[in-house]
């Protein structure tokens, strides 16, 4: 693959390329994601993520468990925003690489004040209103943030943070994964909270590396399972159909 852009982006442009030059055809479907992953030689999270963008121009679609199949033979006209869409993944990954360094130099540093407000904000997370959770999730992590007294780390932060909202392809993929359990979320942000507490900056920046890891596994799972679940249910309600047939 070429040297330059974004690496989904790239791949998203060669599969779409070979739809074009008539590899898969409308109405077709694609190879598996593991037979696209090896050929390409790319991750599954870009994969993914290259799959969710095809799929967000109309050219794929997921078809209840069943694979993806072709259904536009060539993509749509570009548009402005389109090259400065940052995919959830991409997001994450660059989230693992500067906030577990952010953690660690808290570490050193962090008052009581601070560690009393990551407090606050750990039990804000259990809310049900996922949204209000989420909104403690981000004050969490600005909060890290924030003791570290760097303002160009603050800054990075807090942008990587907004790209979450501004970037389309992101929103969609973050969409895919709610309402999946919020426990795991609050063990891995108490983790990081114990150490911060300790003042152990290795320990903090590996459980803030662990943390946001585990969130690209998440992603991966929710997005993976979804048509799968959508074809479990319709599975289900047609046995229940058949079931009242023959009761009759």
């Amino acid at each position: 693959m070429a040297a330059s852009g974004k690496l989904y982006r790239r791949l998203a442009d060669q599969i779409a390329a070979e739809i074009e030059a008539g590899k898969y055809k409308v109405g077709e479907r694609l190879p598996t994601e593991r037979e696209l992953a090896e050929q390409f030689g790319v991750s599954r999270p870009t994969l993914r993520e290259a799959l969710i963008a095809l799929e967000m121009q109309g050219m794929i679609e997921a078809r209840h468990g069943m694979g993806i199949y072709v259904t536009r033979a060539q993509p749509p006209l570009a548009s402005a925003a389109y090259d400065v869409e940052i995919g959830a993944f991409e997001l994450i990954e660059a989230r693992r690489l500067f906030e577990g360094e952010a953690a660690a130099l808290a570490a050193a540093t962090i008052d009581e004040e601070s560690i009393a407000e990551l407090e606050r904000l750990l039990g804000l997370m259990a809310d049900e209103d996922e949204l209000k959770g989420e909104d403690a999730d981000k004050e969490f992590h600005m909060v890290i943030a924030r003791a570290t007294g760097n303002g160009a780390i603050i800054a990075t932060i807090e942008n990587m943070w907004e790209l979450r909202n501004r970037s389309p392809l992101a929103r969609n993929i973050l969409t895919r994964a709610r309402g999946t359990g919020l426990e795991p979320r609050i063990v891995e942000h108490r983790r990081v909270l114990e150490a911060l507490k300790a003042h152990d900056p290795a320990a903090a920046r590996q459980a803030m590396r662990d943390h946001l890891e585990r969130v690209i596994d998440h992603l991966l799972r929710a997005t993976e399972t979804e048509a799968l679940e959508r074809a479990q249910q319709e599975s289900k309600a047609r046995r229940s159909q058949i079931a009242k047939r023959v009761a009759i």
